[in-house]
């Protein structure tokens, strides 16, 4: 008898029986989870047409909120999309989401906007009846201690991330299916997520997270070209350069590495989380290392700062 792998992603979450009864927000209306539904005319069903974010709700704020509604609207405005809503509304949408459901910290907001209803399956916009569709989905969500504690293994991929002239990388869309087959592969393969090439075959980012390895002494990350555009990732630059730490965005390849010192992936819901391996070549000697430690602290003290500022 097959045992199930150990789920060890930067995804895993600790269980939580609240969020069997939470409300969903839907245009404006908050629906019990069980009941939540949009319609099978939407445009996120039909085509994957949409943009999302997903935010941490830390202390009552809304961790790192400008970065998270820039990145929404910078999206929204690339592909055509008429949120129908300002940023202070979304805000405020985001609030009343919480607060009805009585959340104030250790939350993980996912906020999903697509273009909406159409009148028959098709990709033209054009067939759009009303409005974009605005759900909000607020969870008790805190990371599995686990994935930071021990570290996470990656697998590269052969799906290789697009180039930005097909689907740019930093576009934070809802068209996830070449992310999904690299992370089958990657589950495959028995690892925990899938790290993934841009098409000179340089390292870009993993399925759901971004890439850092640190290599005597420095911190290097993919050049912004073909990486996702993440939040996390550029405050751990930011917050880094500030503590005197030389960061790189550069190209490098997976011979470095395979030869790094320590390697890291950052993203909203975990932070940092320390990588041990890759395509079962063990990362330095095999345990989470110390500067990936380090600069997890310093990330978690900018969230604190930021959260005692608003």
């Amino acid at each position: 008898m097959n045992e199930t792998p150990m789920y060890r992603g930067t995804h895993d979450a600790l269980h939580d029986e609240r969020n069997d009864g939470v409300l969903i927000y839907i245009n404006g209306e908050l629906t019990p989870r069980e009941h939540a539904k949009i319609s099978v005319f939407d445009s996120g069903y039909l085509v994957g047409d949409g943009v999302w974010e997903g935010l941490r709700l830390h202390h009552d704020a809304f961790i790192f909120l400008e970065d998270h509604l820039d990145r929404l609207f910078q999206g929204a405005k690339a592909i055509a999309l008429n949120i129908g809503m300002s940023r202070a509304e979304i805000t405020a949408a985001m609030r009343k989401t919480v607060r009805a459901n009585d959340m104030r910290d250790g939350v993980h907001v996912r906020l999903m906007i697509t273009r909406g209803i159409k009148k028959t399956p098709s990709q033209d916009p054009r067939l759009i009846m009303g409005g974009a569709t605005i759900v909000i989905i607020a969870e008790h969500k805190r990371a599995n201690p686990a994935a930071s504690s021990a570290g996470i293994r990656l697998f590269t991929s052969a799906i290789r991330r697009p180039p930005p002239g097909t689907l740019d990388p930093r576009l934070n869309c809802h068209s996830k299916l070449h992310e999904v087959m690299a992370l089958n592969q990657a589950i495959q393969a028995g690892a925990d997520e899938a790290l993934m090439l841009d098409v000179h075959g340089a390292v870009s980012t993993c399925n759901s997270t971004n890439f850092f390895i640190v290599v005597k002494g420095q911190i290097w990350t993919s050049t912004g070209q073909h990486c996702m555009n993440g939040i996390t990732r550029r405050r751990v630059i930011e917050f880094a350069r500030e503590d005197h730490w030389p960061v790189f965005e550069r190209d490098f390849s997976l011979v470095d590495v395979y030869s790094a010192d320590e390697a890291f992936v950052t993203g909203t819901f975990g932070g940092l989380t320390p990588v041990i391996q890759v395509d079962g070549q063990l990362i330095g000697d095999g345990q989470p290392g110390r500067v990936t430690g380090h600069l997890r602290e310093l990330y978690y003290a900018g969230v604190e700062r930021y959260a005692l500022l608003q």
